[in-house]
C-alpha cells in the first residue's frame, strides 16, 4: 500500500502535473511527472473505465499502488507523478508494470534535468 503522505489527492495537483509536467508513454502506462520545491514525492493514479469493470480497475489500482511504493525511494522530494493506466494494463503482470514505470520515470527524470 502507498503511504498516505505520498498520495496525490487534490484534483488541482493532478491537473497541474498533467498539464505542466513531462510525459512518458509505455505500452500499459502513461506517466506524467513534474518537479516542485515543496513537500515529499507525491503519486496519483488514474484508472479509467476503459481499463475494465470496477473489479478489474480496482485490481489494476492495487497493483499500481504496490509498484509505486517500490519506486518511492528513487524519487526526488519535490517530484509529483501521475500514473495513468491504459486498457492493456488490465492483463499486465505487476513485474511488467513496475518495469514500465521505472523506464518511464527514468525518461521523465532525464527531461526534467535538462530543463533545469
Amino acid at each position: 500500500m502507498l503511504p498516505a503522505q505520498f498520495r496525490m489527492t487534490r484534483s488541482a495537483e493532478f491537473g497541474a502535473t498533467i498539464k505542466h509536467g513531462v510525459r512518458a508513454v509505455q505500452p500499459d502506462l502513461v506517466v506524467h511527472a513534474q518537479r516542485e520545491n515543496n513537500g515529499g514525492p507525491r503519486i496519483g493514479l488514474v484508472v479509467s473505465k476503459s481499463v475494465g469493470s470496477a473489479v478489474q480497475r480496482h485490481r489494476v489500482s492495487r497493483r499500481l499502488r504496490h509498484v509505486a511504493r517500490n519506486v518511492l525511494p528513487e524519487l526526488d522530494p519535490g517530484d509529483r507523478v501521475v500514473i495513468r493506466a491504459l486498457p492493456s494494463s488490465n492483463t499486465a503482470l505487476s513485474a511488467r508494470l513496475e518495469q514500465q514505470l521505472r523506464k518511464a520515470l527514468q525518461r521523465t527524470q532525464t527531461v526534467m534535468e535538462k530543463n533545469r
